[in-house]
């Protein structure tokens, strides 16, 4: 039975920079790389040397650890470089795209009539399984645990965060293959959950899921917090999580064949000229994407959203998951004595010296800059108020510092992904990396408890 779902616990983060619902085509890039590092926790095996054609879809690497899952290209061209690191570990996988693309044929499908295993096979076939990742741990999906639920989170209520409305329009068909597709996946529910006030989403009609309505701040569009809404993880238990986007690649790989990443990527922040909608392909080159657009002048790129994304370059590439560029002012200038004056152009929780709760439907233009430096934890109270889980954030945080794996199981680590504290960490009067404190808990646990 669907549900709504609301959540008062958050904090809406206003910029200006939304981009505009008009979406140019823009012409394919010249060079594109696939990063290892985007599959967090994949040891890659490379399949494609340095000088190997490969069309669209053909595979590039695979996982150590299974040599299923399989890593494709995300064009047709050569591989041009692969680029290593320290120990030799490979950190991207560079192709020089063709002028056509050509995609390897991996035949349509009546996924109507596919069981569950013809349906894994195939994902593991065209390299679509990565899509999948699973809870707990935020990794890729392991294959050979059958999960209770699957979830799709179709709103992003993360600043400046794409539009699924808008970039999925016309894409109904792609995305009932593909929730079909996962339907056979699992003997639980398949869960989409779509904003309240959303009359337009291609979501509204679909067939074979459970459909939930949600509202209230960010983290709403959070998947962990949807999970613990309508079907908490207890210990034992899996859950998979699909995006939106990712849910497209799948669908159009059934009806057509083809592996085709293209994307409707938002341009926003107010470091970009005309803030708007571009189609990219996952991997392109940054300066391929913003091109034209983009104030380079003292400004920071980011590979998805200002909260949980990676800055990049203007010659690095967009992320493997991702559906934005973020573009805001670097924070390197300072105020002399900025600590003691009176505050209207910060966001903040609280009502000292911020003066932001005057304004509620205002947006900023904030920057880069923490506004203090790394300290140890100070206990003000304030994670609580913008944490919807049903979790004690600084107890949790501490726990993975200190490397207690009961205490971790025990507060909750299984329900949560280093995102939930995207928010956490922003508000944070300490400075704390609280993303990184919790990826490296969770790799932890998933080291020592499977």
């Amino acid at each position: 039975m669907s549900k709504d779902i609301r959540i008062k616990k958050g904090l809406d983060i206003r910029l200006v920079g939304e981009a505009e619902q008009v979406t140019t085509e823009l012409p394919l890039g010249s060079v594109f790389a696939i990063r290892p590092d985007d599959f967090h926790g994949v040891i890659p095996k490379i399949l494609a040397k340095e000088g190997t054609e490969v069309k669209a879809g053909e595979a590039l690497f695979y996982n150590k650890s299974d040599e299923r899952m399989l890593f494709p290209s995300p064009v047709s061209g050569k591989v041009s470089e692969i680029v290593r690191g320290a120990r030799r570990k490979v950190l991207a996988i560079k192709i020089t795209a063709d002028g056509k693309q050509e995609y390897k044929d991996f035949g349509k499908k009546d996924v109507d009539t596919m069981s569950g295993e013809e349906v894994k096979n195939h994902l593991f076939a065209s390299g679509c399984w990565p899509f999948i990742k699973q809870r707990p741990y935020d990794v890729v999906a392991n294959p050979n645990q059958e999960p209770k639920a699957i979830f799709v989170s179709a709103y992003a209520s993360a600043p400046l965060a794409a539009d699924y409305d808008y970039a999925l329009k016309g894409k109904e068909a792609e995305l009932q293959a593909a929730l079909t597709a996962l339907t056979k996946l699992t003997s639980g529910k398949v869960h989409v959950s779509v904003a309240k006030s959303s009359n337009l989403s291609p979501f509204n009609n679909v067939k074979g899921v459970e459909l939930h309505k949600v509202s209230g701040p960010h983290p709403i569009g959070n998947v962990s917090t949807q999970i613990a809404h309508i079907d908490p993880i207890n210990k034992g238990e899996v859950v998979w999580v699909v995006t939106p986007q990712d849910l497209v690649v799948i669908g159009e790989l059934l009806l057509t064949g083809n592996f085709n990443i293209t994307r409707t990527v938002a341009l926003a922040g107010s470091k970009f000229e005309k803030p708007q909608y571009v189609t990219a392909i996952a991997g392109a080159q940054v300066s391929d994407v913003v091109k034209g657009n983009l104030d380079s002048d003292n400004s920071r790129v980011i590979s998805g959203n200002v909260l949980s994304g990676t800055q990049v370059a203007e010659d690095g590439f967009l992320g493997y998951y991702d559906n934005q560029f973020t573009a805001i002012p670097e924070g390197n200038d300072y105020e002399l004595f900025g600590w003691n004056k009176p505050v209207f152009n910060k966001v903040s929780t609280t009502r000292a010296l911020t003066f932001s709760w005057l304004n509620p439907k205002k947006k900023y233009d904030l920057n880069t800059n923490t506004n203090g430096e790394h300290r140890a934890f100070v206990v003000t109270g304030s994670y609580e108020e913008v944490f919807p889980l049903d979790i004690y954030p600084m107890q949790l945080l501490k726990a993975c510092m200190y490397k207690d794996l009961d205490e971790m199981e025990g507060l909750g680590a299984y329900e949560i992904a280093p995102e939930d504290f995207a928010l956490t960490e922003f508000i944070c009067v300490s400075k704390q990396p609280h993303q990184k404190i919790i990826r490296e808990g969770l790799d932890l646990m998933r080291a020592e408890l499977g």
